[in-house]
């Protein structure tokens, strides 16, 4: 069967999209980007916010026109919509043949193989009663029930592939992510992830390695670790210590030019791995670091260990430690309780750390987490004003940082050319993750000699909003 899926969310969950993907190719599938030429569909859903889980319901919906109008036969959908509310879319949207929550991504090859042998939905023991609706705000109506009963698993997920696992990247073919652990176990207030994803589980060091050396002997260049709390990784196994090992273990992997890593925890970011990054030369002197607030009032509501004075000391540390480092963080504005003297903490905190790199996230009740038992008392246009406020701050330093860098000759790592504009290249300095972080736009290139996954030397001459303008140098830095 030819088989099309649509990754929504982060980074993890495109790691497990692209696990289906090699799951269902060794079993003899073929696979299509054209869903109006599939067979069978697959959504890998996100439900981490409101938005996440609108558009997630809204991409099931389209996928499900296809099977009014096209081949397609049979619409899975997985991730952590399905974990979440496995029942609500399986009553709601009958147009769904099954649903496939985090801990089952294997799953998929027993669905692909045996839908026409009348293999029931996946479901789930620990699902909440929702009313789904669609993007403009309208309820979804049917009549319709599943027609096959819906299997009842229990207990938190716990699947975690490995180095042996079959998976086919649909990232450019120079930079993939690598999951070294799964789940979480904090209770942060605000956050449903550790009831999607199950408790924190690392993967050995000796698969990770494994999994390495043949993404950079298929041309990988830049690696990105990922999970929940990349700098717990190895704690939950008794190893202390592993993460800066493990980091000076892939540095030695040839091939790989960038090693970069994400979602790293203000309580559980140690000296050894500040060193193991300063020290080793393929790995990025970049911190993605998501913080979430800087009141301690607010923190303490957010069941966030940590305070201001200890974040600030761990900031000032990390840039002591790891010279030219690149700080990247979030914050949430809004949660229940945060008044104007809260905000107005953040907002100094920002003016005096200036972060390379910020995201504002504005609060939104969830289901499953306790802070939704809090009275929601900061309005929404509160919310949406004190995020432009901060991010308005955030665009001043750049702006000022921009302006410093004027001049300097840089390397940088070629991702191909650009969406808006042609004759033009986009590319990536050592501090800008994909996806996330500002760009650098290259003019003046030789589209045909200069391909995507190669290095090359430019110089800054400009910038364009949180972007920047290079042009290539014809000397080594």
């Amino acid at each position: 069967m030819k088989i099309g899926l649509i990754s929504l969310g982060c980074p993890k969950n495109l790691v497990d999209s692209e696990v289906m993907l090699g799951l269902a190719q060794q079993a003899g599938h073929q696979l299509t980007r054209d869903a109006a030429d599939a067979d069978v569909l697959v959504v890998n859903t996100c439900a981490f916010i409101d938005k996440a889980k609108q558009e997630s319901i809204d991409t099931i919906l389209e996928m499900a026109e296809h099977k009014k109008d096209g081949r397609c036969r049979t619409l899975i959908v997985a991730g952590c919509l399905a974990e979440r509310y496995r029942a609500d879319l399986l009553e709601q949207i009958p147009e769904i043949d099954a649903v496939i929550g985090t801990g089952e991504i294997p799953e998929i090859v027993n669905l692909l193989g045996a839908r026409d042998s009348g293999l029931g939905p996946l479901g789930s023991g620990h699902t909440q009663s929702v009313r789904l609706l669609r993007s403009n705000g309208e309820p979804i109506e049917t009549d319709v029930v599943p027609a096959a009963p819906v299997h009842q698993a229990s207990g938190l997920p716990t699947y975690l592939y490995d180095a042996d696992t079959p998976r086919l990247l649909a990232t450019p073919r120079h930079y993939a992510y690598l999951k070294i652990a799964e789940g979480c176990d904090y209770k942060c207030a605000f956050c449903i992830i550790p009831t999607l994803r199950g408790h924190y589980r690392s993967r050995t060091s000796d698969s990770i390695l494994r999994e390495a050396r043949m993404l950079a002997a298929n041309g990988v260049k830049e690696l990105l670790l990922i999970s929940q709390d990349t700098s717990f990784y190895g704690v939950d196994r008794g190893e202390r210590g592993s993460l800066a090992a493990l980091l000076r273990s892939l540095n030695a992997v040839d091939g790989l030019e960038w090693i970069r890593m994400l979602y790293l925890y203000p309580t559980t970011i140690g000296d050894d791995v500040l060193d193991a990054m300063a020290e080793s030369e393929k790995v990025c002197k970049y911190i993605d670091l998501p913080l979430q607030h800087a009141s301690d009032a607010v923190l303490k509501r957010m069941k966030r260990p940590g305070t201001r004075a200890g974040y600030q000391r761990l900031l000032d540390r990390i840039r002591a430690r790891v010279p030219g480092v690149a700080l990247r963080t979030t914050f949430i504005v809004g949660f229940p309780g945060e008044t104007d003297q809260d905000f107005a903490e953040l907002q100094r905190f920002v003016d005096e750390v200036r972060f390379d790199h910020l995201g504002v996230f504005t609060y939104s009740h969830e289901e499953g987490t306790s802070a939704r038992d809090l009275p929601d008392d900061v309005p929404t246009a509160v919310k949406r004003r004190r995020q432009s406020r901060l991010m308005s701050a955030q665009r001043r330093h750049v702006t000022r940082a921009q302006a410093a860098r004027l001049g300097q000759r840089v390397r940088l790592l070629v991702d191909g050319p650009s969406d808006e504009q042609d004759l033009v290249l986009r590319g990536r300095l050592e501090t800008q993750a994909p996806d996330i972080d500002s760009l650098v736009y290259l003019t003046d290139c030789d589209l045909e000699q200069v391909v995507p996954g190669s290095f090359i030397h430019a110089e800054i001459v400009g910038s364009k909003g949180y972007d920047l303008l290079a042009r290539p140098v014809p000397t080594n830095i």
